[in-house]
C-alpha cells in the first residue's frame, strides 16, 4: 500500500477514533502500523510432487 494512502487512512481513522491530542497520535501510529503489516506478501512454499526418487547403482 502507497505511504500517502497508509497516512491518509491512518489520519481518518485517529481523527475519529481519538480524543485528545495524545490519543489521537497513539491511534494515528497504530492504524499506520497495521496497515502497513496487513500488506507484506510472504514467501512462497516451495512445491513437493511427493515422489521420491532412488538411484541405485548396484546391478541384480
Amino acid at each position: 500500500m502507497n505511504n500517502l494512502f497508509k497516512g491518509l487512512i491512518a489520519g481518518y481513522g485517529a481523527k475519529k477514533l481519538g480524543g485528545g491530542c495524545f490519543s489521537t497520535i497513539l491511534i494515528f501510529i497504530i492504524i499506520y502500523w497495521a496497515l502497513g503489516t496487513c500488506n507484506k506478501e510472504k514467501a512462497p512454499a516451495p512445491q513437493t510432487t511427493g515422489y521420491v526418487y532412488i538411484q541405485s547403482n548396484s546391478m541384480l
